[in-house]
Formats: structure tokens, sequence, C-alpha cells
């Protein structure tokens, strides 16, 4: 691999038609750190993967994948990346075992190493049982880990994974967390897209939100939460008459900034520690005889940080690129 960043992106520029998917996406993803672009569906965050995989060209601006120009050089990337799209790229009709030996295959691996790294795969993602069975018997859950062992069969320095959790059940998301965090620990480099804040929280090193084909935001996650006004502690108190005295406990814990609801007998505020406040409060309310109803810790949802950068809500934004089909894994 080249010096330099393993992912980079400057004024990156794509059109459909009428629609600008990108409009000078400016990128850079650190040496074996996984950064996460969060952003709506349209935002433009599978345009800019099919780019850096060299399935697209930009119309203007400049990308470079392990040093080298996916315009004039897709071929020396593709020999260095992995890929898992969003629809799940096997063939239904062979079994688990052959879909990856048939993929390291095209990676040019000898037919013997290609199905000892396919027993090696399928074990790492909890797929031994089902091996031996036609992909189409599979479930959605299965069917996304095959597709992402597929993307790791020749252990790519880079990988693009592009919601690679969507539709999953709780425990293959998780399952699916796990092998992508050890992967970051082995050193690779990884670029994921999600619309899942808590998915971005889990994984990432740092986030890129992602708005209108540009970064509008960058930073780790807390600071991404802090930009949205960090968390806040909310208190209810049993009676209307407590309620200025409940307000000047909170002040001292969290700060002047301290807002008071009598209608809902509420006081809330920014809260910099978090739960360690929380146990401090409770006992100031219990010495001064203030007896609470409520009490609680707010974190932003993935709801309010884009409602905060993008002034919509995440789930309002309507697709605008065009869909995702079977990728090229290799050459």
């Amino acid at each position: 691999m080249k010096n330099g960043y393993p992912i980079q992106a400057e004024g990156l520029v794509k059109t459909y038609g009428k629609v600008r998917a990108l409009d000078g996406l400016d990128l850079q993803v650190e040496q074996g750190t996984l950064l996460a672009l969060l952003g709506p569906n349209g935002a433009g965050k599978t345009t800019a993967v099919r780019i850096f995989t060299t399935l697209l060209k930009p119309d203007s601006g400049r990308a470079t994948v392990a040093g080298y120009d996916v315009t004039r050089e897709p071929d020396r990337i593709k020999s260095h990346i992995g890929l898992a799209g969003q629809s799940v790229a096997i063939d239904e009709y062979l079994t688990g075992l052959e879909n990856l030996e048939m993929i390291g295959q095209l990676y040019h691996l000898s037919a013997r190493d290609a199905k000892r790294r396919a027993f090696e795969l399928v074990a790492q993602f909890d797929l031994i049982d089902a091996a031996g069975r036609v992909a189409k018997t599979y479930s959605g859950g299965m069917r996304r880990r095959l597709d992402l062992a597929a993307s790791l069969v020749a252990i790519p320095p880079v990988l693009f994974l592009d919601e690679p959790t969507t539709g999953l059940d709780p425990r293959s998301r998780r399952q699916t967390w796990e092998v992508i965090s050890a992967l970051v620990v082995q050193g690779t480099t990884i670029l994921l897209t999600t619309q899942y804040l808590e998915e971005a929280d889990e994984l990432a090193n740092r986030i890129a939100v992602v708005d209108a084909g540009r970064v509008i935001a960058e930073g780790t996650s807390d600071e991404l939460k802090n930009r949205v006004g960090g968390n806040r502690i909310e208190v209810a108190v049993a009676k209307d008459a407590d309620l200025s005295r409940a307000a000047e406990v909170v002040r001292r814990h969290l700060s002047t900034d301290v807002s008071i609801d009598p209608h809902q007998r509420r006081v809330s505020g920014p809260s910099r520690d978090g739960t360690s406040q929380l146990a401090g409060l409770v006992r100031d309310f219990d010495a001064a005889g203030i007896a609470i109803t409520d009490l609680q810790l707010h974190r932003p949802s993935l709801d309010d940080v884009f409602l905060t950068l993008t002034g919509h809500q995440a789930e309002q934004e309507k697709a605008a690129e065009p869909g995702w089909g079977r990728a090229r894994r290799a050459s």
C-alpha cells in the first residue's frame, strides 16, 4: 500500500440526471481505523462507496484507495479491497462453503487454500452448521454474514461495508459488530456506511455525517452528541411547592442553564458526567426532603443528531441513489 490515507476523497461530484448525489465530498480515513458515514437515504453514502470501489466514475474531484487513483488505476485497487454491499451478492444455488471457495478462486487462491479459507470463515461467522446447505435456504441474517465473509476471503487491507447490518436481528447484528471490531484491531481500514447512530457508536473511531452529498459534520461519537446538546438530566418532583428548591439542587450538580416546566413539575439541565451525577442528585434530594417521581438521563438519539445537523429526521429523506446491484468482488 502506498503512503498516505488508505481512503481519501477531495471534492467528489456525481450526478444522476438532475439529482446531485455527491456535491463536493471531502473525506479521509486513517490507517487501521473505522470511519462511519452516517446519513439518511439519498445522502450520497452508497454513491461514495461505489466510486471508492471503482464501480462508478466521479464527474469531478479525486479519490484514492490504498494510494491508487480510482479513475486512473482501478485494477490496482481491486486487489487491495473487500466490499459488502446492501444487496447480498452470493449465489443462492451454491452452498455456503462453495460460495466462499468460488470467491477464493476468483482471488487466484489455489483450490486447497480457498477451501481452507472458506472453513476458517464459516467458523468465524457462526455458519458451520449451515456450511453444507445451499444459500437459498439461509435466513436473512445468515445470508448477510455469508456476504460479509465473502468480502474477507482475501483478508483485504481496506474494507467497504455499505449498511451491512440492515435488516438483521439483534443477535446477528451483534455478531457482525464483533467481527468488524476484530478486523479493526487486526489493522484493517474500514469505511462503514450506516443509518444507525448506535452502530457508529459501537464501532467507529470517527463519524462523518453526510447530507445532500457532502460532509456536514465530523468527529467522534461524543463530539457529535455534544454538538447537538449532549446529555440532559430530567427530574420530576411530587409537589409544586418543591419545584424551586429542586431547581436549586439541580443547578448545584449540573449548571445554571436549567429549564423548569411548572406544568409537569420537571427540572432539566445539561449533564457533563452522565450517570455519575444521578447518584449525587438522589442523595441531595433525599437530604432536602424533596420527593421525586421521575429521574432520567437523556442521551441524543439518531433523530436528535439529524434534526440538529440537517434540519430533518433521518427517515424523512427519500432515496435518490440508483439501486445497489451485485458488486464484482474480484477480477
